[in-house]
């Protein structure tokens, strides 16, 4: 591949990269790939009586199966009753045994986030007391055995298949317009069709077990076909299939019809109908992706899942072009070589691909991370500064190539050489050797003649005679074309070049497919805030007396997202102290206009009991007096308002008394 990077595109470049840095320090709330951000009770908390349910607040939406919420007794039996549910906007419950013993009791969970990726975790709480517990807490992973490795595998293959197959048919559109010399990259671009064909396949067997048991024998299980049919991500993978019906008859064309068209008119005419066409198709198999993964959810998805098709399609016509390029270097017809204009014209493909990789990325990055420091701090960040390192070693290979393309000769000497090899070869061939055709020269080393004269001479010496002269001008056919392909020593190094870029592509995949299945930065830190605070909410009850709940919010505008604490001292009946904090998912101060507090105990239909706290400074709210009536289970009801319009209810239940 080749790039020329003109003065004029500095600006633009400069100015993507100041884009990139304001994004980042003003980073707003998003969320993809959900992360518990709450639980009742929580993890490691000791309370003095059974909870009536179970609740778990995540990040986002979640879908739950009959089996989703599990909660173990210490001997490892179910003690939930019932199906887990939606009790209020994110939070999800799961009733329990009545009268449950002291001892410690294992919550285990296994979700399915609104970006399609497989949840699971689980944690534990005590009642009265902690005991020994026969059940890990440690679990296995959603993304762990062979099923999960089949369906990373699976996911690798379509991503590369996808981009052979667009980037391909998108090389012989728009660089390599000559209508000979065309079959190893039509063979490469139908194995990109191929590749992705079988592994939707594959993904849509395997879905149903991944996101569920995860063993091998439920990879058949039709029941389960079924439920993934049902999901957003099973109609992505049928979309997909679909649109591989039309992208088939798309290359039946353009092998066929287009490659045979001689008249230029018609072949320019056929030419505009098949990049309409093709882009259309390419277009919505991307979007296949863009439907049902990071891009469908959070912050501004009707402006992410339009720019991550634009992506992939950038991704596809670079990648998938140099793959093309590649091919044609090395098993074209060395008397039909590519030539410097379709190389030039891939050059300048590639180059607006990078420049759209540049905008596309940034904003992306902007999305999943949200600050400097998730750069570092998760594992999603690591992964993505891996892959904007190995763009930018392709990036160096491509200005050595654009070396080799400034000295590449015209296609003339090489056919100057062609023609005196044929005629000194040819001058003590025989003319059996005409039946040798224009595919043997797709091998870079000479074929074996094999000497079959002791066997049945006598019965057909004629025929064997020329099967014999046969093979041998097919091998020296094949040693003349890698010695005339091997000729022009620009372009030998034009295709060591792009193999090495080839090399680097394959690697920086292998990353994309890890990171597109990577819990994004941003949820894994808010996870880790709101866990953080949890712990040490159940570590000062235990201590103080006093209760303290933190429920996260969304109100669903504009810096919508934070988390809300209650603490209330001593927690008991008669008059309390109750502070409000309301942070950031950062941890900083959140100062909004309003906060209101309801308390209901429902099984004395008592309330709701309202509380309007004063504001004491930025993020902190205060009362004194508040009155609790009598024991029980109380509701709590926190009503945040972070504008005129963006107002939301978050509700917990806590033993008060």
């Amino acid at each position: 591949m080749t790039l020329t990077i003109a003065p004029r595109v500095r600006a633009l470049v400069l100015l993507l990269l100041a884009a990139a840095c304001a994004l980042l320090a003003a980073a707003g709330p998003a969320s993809a790939h959900a992360a518990v951000t709450g639980s009742d009770p929580g993890q490691g908390a000791v309370v003095d009586k059974a909870p009536a349910r179970i609740s778990l607040t995540f990040s986002e939406q979640v879908a739950m199966s009959d089996d989703s919420l599990r909660v173990l007794d210490p001997e490892g039996k179910r003690v939930d009753t019932g199906k887990p549910s939606n009790v209020s906007g994110t939070t999800y419950a799961v009733p329990l045994h009545s009268g449950l013993p002291d001892g410690t009791y294992t919550v285990a969970y296994q979700v399915v986030s609104a970006d399609s990726h497989p949840v699971a975790g689980a944690y534990t709480f005590s009642i009265g007391a902690p005991s020994k517990t026969s059940v890990s807490v440690s679990g296995q992973s959603a993304d762990d055995g062979v099923v999960g490795w089949l369906y990373g595998f699976g996911r690798y293959v379509s991503y590369a298949g996808f981009i052979v197959m667009a980037g391909g048919a998108a090389f012989v559109l728009a660089c390599w317009r000559r209508g000979s010399g065309v079959r190893p990259v039509q063979r490469f671009v139908v194995s990109g069709w191929v590749a992705l064909t079988a592994a939707t396949l594959a993904l849509l067997l395997l879905r149903g077990s991944f996101t569920g048991s995860g063993k091998v024998a439920d990879v058949f299980d039709l029941s389960l076909l079924g439920q993934v049919l049902q999901t957003k991500t099973g109609a992505a993978l049928v979309s997909r299939l679909l649109l591989l019906a039309a992208a088939a008859l798309f290359i039946a064309v353009l092998f066929g019809a287009y490659d045979k068209r001689e008249d230029a008119q018609e072949k320019r005419d056929l030419t505009f109908g098949l990049s309409i066409g093709g882009v259309v198709v390419a277009a919505g198999l991307a979007a296949s992706w863009a439907m049902s993964e990071h891009a469908s959810v959070g912050l501004q998805a009707g402006i992410a899942m339009p720019v991550d098709v634009l992506h992939l399609l950038a991704v596809a016509a670079w990648l998938g072009g140099l793959g093309s390029l590649l091919v044609a270097l090395y098993r074209a017809p060395a008397d039909t070589p590519v030539d410097r204009p379709a190389v030039r014209r891939f050059s300048q493909i590639a180059f607006g691909s990078v420049l759209t990789l540049i905008a596309t990325g940034t904003y992306q990055s902007w999305r999943q991370l949200g600050s400097w420091s998730a750069f570092t701090d998760t594992r999603y960040g690591q992964l993505l500064l891996a892959k904007i390192g190995l763009v930018v070693v392709m990036v160096g290979v491509a200005w050595i190539s654009r070396r080799w393309t400034g000295r590449l000769a015209e296609t003339a000497p090489v056919e100057a050489v062609a023609v005196r090899e044929k005629e000194r070869v040819g001058a003590g061939a025989e003319p059996a050797g005409d039946v040798a055709t224009t595919d043997a020269g797709d091998g870079d080393a000479p074929a074996t003649a094999h000497s079959d004269t002791d066997t049945d001479t006598d019965e057909h010496p004629g025929s064997e005679r020329a099967a014999q002269l046969a093979r041998q001008q097919a091998a020296r056919d094949a040693a003349r074309q890698k010695r005339m392909r091997d000729a022009d020593p620009n372009r030998f190094g034009l295709r060591r070049s792009v193999l090495a870029e080839a090399g680097i592509a394959v690697v920086l995949l292998a990353v994309t497919t890890v990171l597109t299945q990577t819990e994004p930065g941003r949820t894994e830190q808010e996870a880790k805030a709101a866990s953080s605070s949890s712990a040490s909410a159940s570590s000062g009850t235990g201590t103080s007396g006093a209760l303290t709940l933190n429920m996260p919010f969304d109100t669903g505008g504009e810096d919508g997202k934070g988390i809300v604490t209650v603490d209330l001292d001593p927690a008991r009946v008669g008059d309390n102290e109750m502070h409000v904090f309301v942070e950031r998912p950062n941890g900083r101060a959140f100062d909004i206009p309003e906060v209101k507090v309801e308390f209901t105990l429902k099984a004395k239909d008592i309330g709701p009991l309202p509380v309007v706290p004063d504001h004491i400074a930025t993020g902190h709210w205060s009362a004194n007096g508040v009155q609790i009536p009598m024991a029980g289970d109380w509701q709590v009801d926190v009503t945040v308002r972070t504008s005129d319009i963006d107002e939301v209810t978050v509700s917990k239940n806590a033993q008060i008394g």
